[in-house]
């Protein structure tokens, strides 16, 4: 089985890199899900270079680039925050799916929760994007709630909040 790396981004390359992985995998996937309109709105304001670089230094987010068979197939962003991790980002080219990886992916980040002695993670997902939530749901992952956030534009983000519980042995408590 190829396995995944996840690669820190701590460059303006890596930042570019991420936000070119952003441009490709949003267009080609949620346009049917969001529109154009707010898909070139998110782009140019939550997934750009620029809003990338200021996630990372002024809002404490780690962005990942992955590697899946020495291919860059997917970007990832998460926050420590008191009691959990927040999965803020996990995005894959659509030439990539279906091969394990998401497990991977996401198997590194309890992994990563753990060690920071955090019991869970939580994330948002549009309440239309049922590839995913079944995903997220298959690896253990609940919806707590429903939650509309307006985000600038007049567009809102019309999402599921979905945490998954850590068990108790694996992280030490």
């Amino acid at each position: 089985m190829t396995k995944c790396k996840l690669h820190l981004i701590q460059s303006s390359e890596g930042v570019a890199r991420a936000a070119r992985l952003a441009e490709s995998i949003w267009r080609e996937y949620y346009t049917d899900i969001l529109g154009k309109a707010q898909v070139d709105y998110m782009l140019a304001h939550l997934q750009s270079a620029e809003a990338i670089r200021r996630q990372i230094m002024q809002e404490a987010y780690c962005y990942f680039l992955i590697e899946y068979d020495g291919d860059l197939i997917r970007y990832a962003a998460v926050q420590e925050q008191e009691e959990s991790l927040f999965l803020s980002k996990l995005y894959l080219l659509h030439s990539a799916r279906g091969k394990g990886a998401a497990s991977q992916v996401l198997a590194e980040l309890e992994r990563m929760a753990r060690e920071k002695g955090l019991p869970r993670i939580w994330l948002t997902v549009n309440r239309n994007n049922r590839n995913s939530i079944a995903i997220y749901q298959k690896k253990g992952f609940r919806i707590l709630r429903e939650e509309a956030a307006p985000i600038g534009g007049g567009f809102v983000m019309d999402d599921y909040i979905m945490e998954k519980e850590l068990d108790e042995e694996a992280h030490g408590s």
